[in-house]
């Protein structure tokens, strides 16, 4: 690895660690978003209102993550419990809305607090819910009690809320339980809706005592409000339903936790998102100290061929593919003599008696074999035409020789 690759490494890996700092230190945003989950501690979630509905109801509290024609089939007609839905908005599917409705005909009770109530149970129910949509702002509403002994828990919002009231009741079934009264100011033009309007509502339904209580200000619940002097409002809201025990949805939640990837699930877990920056941080020293420590490639170098004898078996190739024994006997005499005088310093002019005596003792061979093999070579030598015999002959002779010198 180069210099320049770890100065680039080097730098990728500060700008990490500096990035991991930053956002390890920075201060936390506070986070607004809608949710009424009974897990969120954020100030629009309920964490406080469902760790308090147990004392509240002196009743167990259970807890739905699925929809309400799932959850509410398995329960026993004879059990009588109260279905609790909080949300900004409200609206269930055709399943759902006959499960709720068969539910609280055998006698149960379903609490709804929202600020947008639409869909087949508020067509079965005949109700609709609307908002104070005059002007840019939200204004401070006093939310009170239709019982004058209630006077006393009433509350004004000044801020976090939306001011939502029904717009349309079945007056027959329906009993006003609370209302709203909305601080104006200057009328604007166009405004004809009242002041107060009823925003918390009992709908009997069947005839086994069972109820819809519909209420238009989902806020009142929230962290937010539960810790800013709301409480008693939200308890005495509770206070109308039947001491029994409760079912807190989760499911029709706007911060239903939903798990879009593997990552997101990662961060949002608090360990194993310390985990991934702490594998991620390790990963970059040891791409870091890898490349500092690891020796460069060394590149494998191909020996040099020898062409000489390339050359010379293509050679002997082409007189051996066309016949030319003659030539090829004779350039063998030629090198096996070279090789005697470079090797033993012996004339080889003449072949004599005493020539080979010497050439059988330097050599080490009998003095037989040494005998043949130059007697075999002057033979060749006197004649002008040679077989491939003959040259198979001297080349055993040749191999033979030098095999024992060797």
């Amino acid at each position: 690895m180069d210099k320049r690759s770890k100065i680039a490494l080097y730098a990728i890996g500060v700008v990490i660690v500096l990035i991991m700092i930053a956002e390890i230190t920075k201060p936390k945003a506070l986070n607004w978003r809608d949710s009424y989950s009974a897990s969120d501690k954020i100030p629009l979630g309920c964490y406080v209102v469902f760790n308090e509905l147990e004392s509240f109801s002196n009743q167990p509290v259970t807890t739905s993550t699925t929809n309400s024609f799932e959850s509410l089939k398995t329960l026993a007609d004879a059990s009588k419990t109260t279905s609790v839905f909080i949300n900004n908005f409200v609206s269930f599917d055709k399943q759902s809305s006959e499960a709720l409705l068969k539910y609280v005909e055998n006698g149960n009770t379903v609490f709804i607090s929202t600020n947008y109530f639409y869909g087949i149970l508020s067509d079965t129910l005949n109700i609709k819910v609307g908002t104070d949509a005059n002007g840019l702002y939200k204004k401070p509403s006093l939310n009170s009690f239709t019982s004058p002994y209630l006077k006393k828990y009433e509350k004004r919002f000044t801020d976090v809320i939306e001011n939502s009231y029904f717009i349309k009741i079945e007056t027959i079934n329906a009993v006003a339980l609370g209302t709203i009264k909305i601080d104006k100011g200057d009328k604007t033009i166009n405004d004809t809706i009242p002041d107060t309007n009823i925003n918390y509502i009992k709908m009997p339904y069947g005839t086994k005592n069972g109820a819809f209580y519909i209420h238009t200000n989902p806020f009142a619940f929230s962290n937010y409000h539960m810790l800013n002097d709301k409480e008693d409002y939200a308890a005495t809201v509770l206070s109308y339903l039947p001491k029994q025990p409760i079912i807190w949805d989760n499911y029709y939640k706007s911060g239903r936790k939903i798990i879009t990837s593997p990552l997101r699930f990662v961060l949002q877990n608090q360990a194993l998102k310390w985990a991934f920056y702490i594998a991620l941080l390790t990963f970059v020293l040891f791409v870091i100290f890898k490349g500092k420590r690891t020796q460069r490639i060394i590149p494998v170098v191909e020996p040099l061929k020898n062409a000489t004898l390339d050359f010379t078996k293509t050679i002997g190739d082409l007189y051996y593919q066309h016949g030319d024994f003659t030539n090829i006997i004779k350039n063998k005499i030629q090198y096996f003599l070279e090789q005697i005088r470079s090797k033993y310093y012996l004339n080889t002019n003449e072949l004599s008696e005493s020539f080979i005596t010497k050439l059988a003792i330097k050599s080490s061979n009998k003095k037989e074999d040494t005998k043949a093999l130059i007697n075999f070579i002057v033979y060749l030598k006197s004649k002008s035409n040679h077989t491939e015999n003959d040259l198979i002959q001297l080349n055993n002779l040749i191999e033979k020789f030098t095999k024992q010198t060797s």
